[in-house]
């Protein structure tokens, strides 16, 4: 009995010995964390609305983001920068784009956004009931006129599909 304890503690440190080798060596990979130039910012309405939205909403929607310590440590670095990339493809307040969709407020209202998981590691990220509401009122205020284009196309949409 012993001789199989003994493979077995071997057994278990070369798969320990495996295991931190290829965690050592994923780290390798590039997880494509990079803040590009800002190119052009919205008009905020006033520097409050521009910080409430920065302080929520710019670490995954502008080239801006602050790279925590662990978007430093694969495979988490992966995942961080993939949902960061996506972010900015939806909404990005450093190529800001007037003509564009915007449902900030929407997803806001609906809670939404911030996301409950980027909130657990980003406790400054979460707001009062007055600090939505002022910041739901200022995105209002800046992007008035493409959120009611917005709004509009996405109602347009919903008919032609219930035309159907």
């Amino acid at each position: 009995m012993g001789k199989h304890i003994k493979i077995a503690a071997i057994g278990g440190a070369i798969l320990l010995l495996v295991i931190g080798i290829g965690f050592v060596a994923i780290q390798f990979i590039p997880a494509g964390k990079h803040n590009p130039p800002v190119i052009n910012e919205p008009a905020w309405d006033s520097p409050e609305t521009r910080a409430l939205t920065e302080r929520t909403c710019f670490d995954c929607h502008s080239n801006q983001t602050k790279w925590p310590w662990y978007a430093q440590i694969a495979p988490v670095s992966w995942m961080i920068a993939r949902e960061v990339q996506e972010g900015r493809h939806q909404i990005n307040y450093s190529e800001w784009n007037p003509n564009q969709e915007n449902e900030a407020v929407e997803v806001i209202l609906q809670g939404e956004m911030p996301p409950k998981s980027y909130l657990l590691m980003h406790p400054e990220a979460r707001l009062n009931k007055l600090e939505t509401d002022q910041l739901i009122a200022g995105l209002q205020a800046t992007f008035g006129d493409s959120l009611e284009q917005g709004r509009e196309k996405g109602e347009n949409e919903e008919n032609e599909k219930d035309g159907d």
